[in-house]
């Protein structure tokens, strides 16, 4: 799939169906604030959601205080959806709409969080271009959390293939300079009422 029709693709899928009928929807993302709370990021920590555009979980750190958060999506309709509930608390936030595949940082950040978005990216050289943009977005020290099906979850999603990762996947793929910290399982129950199994990993860079 080539980035215009993965764009085209999340698009219709964000313009045709409301928040809550998409399987990845979460009311609270728990597993994922559990694993930011375990970087002992504080309040003033920046952090990117890559593939957050329409995800709960920017609410929920705004809750906790954090305020420089990134949110980045191929889907500028995910964007809109999400910043229109935020409605004011939208505004001092950043908003990407990106292939991270494509996606030139112009920043560093404290902590990269990804749920769900690797793991659309089936191509070798993608998956390459993804890791690329982790190392030069995540600051000395940071912390990254990716989390995708795992080698036992679903081989498919919203119509399209995915790659199934577990931590020595994931490991091998971001290269010695990030150092595995810990890996969970975790069984997400869908808004239509399906099981499916997922891994999170949290690395932290070292070099």
């Amino acid at each position: 799939m080539t980035a215009f029709d993965r764009q085209a693709h999340w698009q219709h899928v964000y313009t045709s169906k409301n928040e809550q009928a998409v399987s990845w929807f979460e009311v609270v993302p728990q597993v994922s604030l559990d694993l930011i709370h375990a970087t002992g990021a504080g309040p003033d920590a920046a952090i990117v959601d890559i593939g957050g555009g329409a995800s709960r979980l920017v609410d929920a750190l705004l809750d906790e205080g954090f305020h420089d958060l990134t949110v980045l999506d191929i889907s500028q309709e995910a964007l809109e959806k999400t910043t229109a509930r935020l409605g004011a608390r939208a505004a001092p936030l950043h908003w990407i709409a990106a292939d991270v595949t494509r996606w030139e940082p112009t920043r560093q950040y404290d902590l990269w969080h990804d749920r769900a978005a690797l793991h659309f990216l089936t191509d070798t050289k993608e998956q390459a271009a993804y890791a690329e943009r982790v190392k030069r977005a995540v600051k000395a020290g940071g912390h990254v959390i990716i989390s995708t099906f795992a080698p036992d979850g679903p081989d498919r999603c919203s119509g399209l293939p995915v790659v199934r990762h577990d931590a020595e996947s994931l490991s091998k793929l971001l290269g010695p300079a990030f150092k595995l910290i810990e890996s969970r399982r975790h069984e997400h129950h869908t808004p239509g009422g399906a099981v499916q199994r997922f891994q999170f990993s949290r690395f932290r860079r070292v070099a």
